[in-house]
């Protein structure tokens, strides 16, 4: 039988492994904490602008069990807010069982407090994976899906030091890339004036401390738009955001609450003192990062070289997905990818021709574009997602976007793609 590994327990590495296993692969994932999930545990928004049609063509795909998790347990459907329309905000205080759930319905062995901290290769072939205590795990083909943050050592060096955010590397060790204990040498994005990396955009706070009527209004309505006083007001914030579709006017000019359970606050951080000058956060509390009065996790410094099939270059039998696979910003984002990653390591190890998704699908182009955009100095410096900034407007300029259910469907049946991600290949 196919012997799939996945490194990384984050929203790619579960859609990696749910899609490895329907296509027929043993699968093991092995994930570096106690909980699936990652920046998942603290994020909540899809079906956000473009991503409503990833999401569905995922579905149409036969991809869409973490979608179908997702809606079911979602907060609050069809919020607008700046820049942003018919979104859905699940609850990322519950989430992560329901995942836990699903990859035992698919018989997928999950590792938990299991970090990869090397690799044995022969030639261009990985063997194994080796983790803390020396324990050597073999295995077929292996998708690195650990992302781009952390270490803490990247947050000291590249931001204002280690927030104390979800990934939680003084409890259970740093991020360590497969890829590069492989001997690939990544790619690190870069922000607009060439230094490296970028912050993570939003903060939770904790929704018991804010004022009675600004958590009835979230809770109402799921979003709450309150202005910044002018003497608090601070620009030139806005590109050092890992999540560029926040990087608009408004959100320097006003703060923006979205009840994920939390209460998420689209800054990457905020002085606590400043915060709570703010109308109804007068006792705010910080959730995630603990220390979100001084910054926020640092990410895109670790990506992998691959193809369009989300094949590592260098290495004949390790795919990636996720933060590990681009440029790119979202749970969406992660979600596709390791769905295509997942498909393509079984197909690896079959012998079978790479699935290489069209550029009549907007997940297709999504990946296509990005990969394009790396190879140059400009593209280096963005941040993609199907939620906002320069892809979302490629997808509109394209007629890729849609929100009708019908017509994304369509779009994938004349691809040929219908269900494909839940046929069993073996």
């Amino acid at each position: 039988m196919v012997k799939v590994v996945v490194i990384g327990g984050g929203w790619a590495g579960c859609a990696a492994a749910i899609s490895a296993a329907k296509a027929g692969a043993s699968v093991t994932l092995l994930e570096r904490t106690d909980l699936l999930l990652g920046t998942g545990l603290v994020g909540g928004i899809f079906r956000n602008n473009g991503r409503f049609t990833a999401a569905e063509e995922a579905i149409a795909m036969g991809g869409g069990d973490l979608f179908v998790a997702m809606d079911a347990n979602t907060r609050h459907k069809g919020v607008n807010f700046p820049g942003h329309q018919h979104a859905s905000l699940y609850d990322v205080t519950t989430m992560e069982p329901l995942v836990r759930k699903i990859l035992q319905n698919y018989n997928i062995e999950v590792l938990f407090q299991t970090r990869v901290i090397n690799t044995v290769k022969f030639g261009k072939q990985l063997q194994a994976v080796v983790i803390d205590g020396d324990e050597v795990l073999p295995g077929d083909v292996f998708i690195d899906t650990t992302g781009s943050a952390g270490p803490m050592g990247n947050c000291i060096k590249y931001g204002n030091g280690c927030s104390m955010c979800v990934l939680r590397c003084p409890s259970f060790g740093p991020r360590v890339s497969v890829t590069a204990k492989a001997d690939i040498k990544e790619i690190m994005g870069q922000k607009a004036d060439g230094t490296f990396g970028a912050m993570s955009g939003s903060c939770k706070v904790n929704k018991d401390s804010l004022s009675q009527e600004l958590r009835e209004r979230l809770e109402e309505t799921g979003v709450a738009v309150i202005p910044i006083p002018e003497s608090l007001i601070k620009s030139g914030g806005l590109g050092k955001k890992a999540c560029s579709q926040y990087a608009l006017a408004e959100y320097e000019a006003n703060i923006v609450l979205l009840d994920t359970g939390h209460a998420k606050l689209m800054k990457p951080f905020m002085p606590i003192d400043e915060l709570r000058m703010i109308p109804g956060l007068e006792r705010a509390r910080y959730e995630d990062p603990y220390s979100g009065g001084m910054g926020n996790s640092v990410r895109y410094l670790g990506i992998a070289p691959c193809d369009d099939s989300l094949k590592v270059e260098g290495v004949e039998n390790l795919f990636c997905g996720g933060e590990k696979a681009a440029i790119l910003v979202g749970h969406t984002e992660a979600v596709v990818t390791g769905l295509l990653a997942g498909n393509n390591a079984v197909r690896h190890c079959l012998d079978m021709q790479y699935l290489k998704l069209p550029r009549s699908l907007a997940t297709g182009d999504f990946i296509q574009h990005v990969h394009e955009q790396m190879e140059t100095l400009e593209g280096i410096r963005l941040r993609y997602t199907f939620s906002g900034s320069v892809y979302f407007e490629r997808m509109k300029k394209h007629e890729l976007y849609s929100t009708n259910r019908a017509e994304i469907h369509e779009r994938v049946a004349n691809a040929g793609l219908t269900d494909i991600y839940s046929r069993c290949l073996v």
